[in-house]
């Protein structure tokens, strides 16, 4: 059982899924709209043939339709029925889209499909609703304003990426599909930096995983993200308050009678000893994230640009 699928998967029956399938399309469909059949074949542990004949039968069923992305076979789950069935019939997953787009979201769908154990999710949403639980700004997450002829629309979270959370923890995925540069990765982190304040303030570990295909998006993450795990400058200068400390404390054993007196005697300094060891106890280096990684996926790999 995928914790994170709360059960979906069940609503697949009717279609003629269940166990293991049921829970593949409902990762698909709700991660990513798109997948390989490599993908396939290494999460189910089924022979090439018998991934060939799965894609067809969903494509002569009007579910999917198999395209060819930069000498890629990418199958795309389309049927509106299908995510409909999972309670996600809006979701834009099923829609075509750019190449980059795709690459994203078979990088993204690739890092779920290994680590199914996370408390993920999965869907706009459910993002949004849990950071409401928690009290959290709808302010401080990302969004993306789409105006057409029906009006306008808010997304949060428009690039539709893995997130991860629960008590303890909350784990951000980016996804590289090939850039050149490192400017993606920092505007996304810059939309993500109110969030990760706000989840550090209530005691959660932030932490975030860049999933790349090649060496040299590797180390270009890395360097991004060690910049945001790194202090960029204290809350307050813990040698400062330990300094204070110290002088009211020797002033205390009469070696500064006037610091004494402007302190409102021996009883004025020793509150204040309190007040500096509390700030003491809470100062700590200001950081974006706690901890970060990368990913290199073996599957959704090679160069595509």
């Amino acid at each position: 059982m995928i914790a994170h699928l709360k059960g979906r998967e069940q609503a697949l029956e009717p279609f003629g899924w269940k166990g293991r399938k049921a829970e593949w399309i409902a990762l698909v469909c709700l991660h990513s709209g798109v997948f390989t059949r490599a993908q396939l074949t290494g999460r189910l542990g089924i022979h090439r043939g018998t991934a060939r004949r799965f894609v067809r039968a969903m494509s002569d069923r009007n579910l999917a339709a198999e395209e060819t992305v930069e000498g890629r076979k990418v199958c795309r789950v389309y049927a509106r029925s299908l995510y409909r069935a999972l309670g996600a019939e809006h979701i834009r997953h099923r829609r075509a889209a750019s190449t980059e787009v795709l690459l994203r979201r078979l990088l993204s769908l690739d890092y779920v499909i290994g680590h199914t154990g996370l408390p993920w999710l999965p869907t706009e949403d459910e993002k949004v609703g849990a950071f409401d639980a928690l009290g959290i700004d709808r302010a401080l997450m990302p969004v993306k304003v789409y105006r057409g002829a029906g009006g306008t629309t808010r997304r949060h979270f428009p690039l539709k990426l893995p997130i991860a959370l629960d008590s303890g923890r909350a784990l951000f995925v980016y996804v590289d599909p090939g850039h050149e540069t490192s400017t993606a990765l920092r505007s996304w982190g810059a939309a993500h930096r109110g969030l990760w304040r706000a989840l550090t303030q209530q005691g959660r570990s932030v932490e975030v995983v860049a999933v790349v295909r090649r060496d040299r998006e590797t180390e270009r993450a890395r360097r991004v993200m060690r910049g945001w795990a790194e202090a960029t400058g204290p809350v307050e200068s813990v040698d400062g308050i330990r300094e204070e400390i110290t002088r009211i404390k020797r002033a205390v054993r009469g070696m500064d009678d006037t610091l004494v007196e402007e302190l409102g005697g021996l009883q004025g300094c020793l509150v204040r000893i309190v007040e500096l060891e509390d700030r003491l106890g809470s100062a700590r280096p200001r950081t974006a994230i706690d901890g970060f990684a990368t990913w290199r996926s073996r599957r959704v790999s090679g160069d595509m640009y």
